[in-house]
């Protein structure tokens, strides 16, 4: 039988820093603190602008 995980993943929503929608929704490592390159956000595509924009995390 399959170990449980520890809660060393969480996941959340990137939101989008133009329009304020929530794209997209991605786990990330939380276990030892979060890289500080995930904090700035990531460039991606925005089906209303039909443009790469910066994405930033957002926990609901």
């Amino acid at each position: 039988m399959a170990k449980k995980k520890s809660g060393a993943r969480e996941y959340v929503w990137l939101q989008c820093s133009e329009t304020g929608d929530l794209n997209y929704r991605t786990s990330i490592n939380v276990k030892g603190g979060i890289d500080d390159r995930v904090k700035e956000g990531y460039n991606k595509y925005s089906p209303r602008l039909r443009k790469h924009t910066l994405h930033k995390i957002k926990r609901k």
